[in-house]
């Protein structure tokens, strides 16, 4: 089994921490502690407001924002962006520093102050080539823990304890 992302692009997941063997998704209750607190967060940011697209029209003009596409960054403080500010997320990870923050919470807030401070990816800046098989089929979680009580569990793992890289 390889890498996939699920709902929006960015986080990539092992199959075998997400799918059973027969390919249906895993009780949320029965995911490693890292993947079920991506997985439940993933519910509450599919369907966000870009954050660069946020950042440009505010909570007063929300119908002007994209749906976010990718995200990126760690749960709770990540970044969500739409497939028109992805490159610039990506030009300023890749040549600006933001590989700096790789993991730690104050990435999102790095990138926020980046874009307002104007920065943007140049015009002729390629991004990244995606294949979606099915961007728009978001697993159902089932198991004894509602997503939000998932997210809560998730959000109380002692992180510590985590080898994240």
């Amino acid at each position: 089994m390889g890498k996939v992302s699920i709902g929006l692009r960015g986080w990539r997941f092992d199959e075998s921490a997400v799918f059973t063997d027969d390919g249906e998704i895993m009780a949320i209750d029965a995911m490693d502690p890292e993947t079920r607190q991506r997985v439940a967060r993933l519910r509450e940011v599919i369907g966000s407001p870009c954050h660069a697209c946020w950042l440009l029209h505010g909570d007063e003009n929300l119908d002007a924002c994209n749906v976010a596409a990718a995200v990126y960054g760690e749960p709770l403080s990540e970044v969500v962006v739409c497939d028109v500010h992805e490159p610039d997320f990506l030009y300023w990870y890749r040549e600006e520093g933001g590989s700096e923050r790789r993991g730690e919470p104050e990435l999102q807030d790095a990138f926020h102050e980046w874009f307002l401070d104007g920065g943007r990816a140049p015009e002729d800046y390629a991004g990244l080539e995606h294949v979606d098989t099915d961007p728009t089929a978001v697993p159902q979680v089932s198991g004894t823990t509602s997503a939000a009580e998932a997210e809560r569990e998730a959000n109380t793992v002692d992180l510590d304890s985590l080898d994240i890289d």
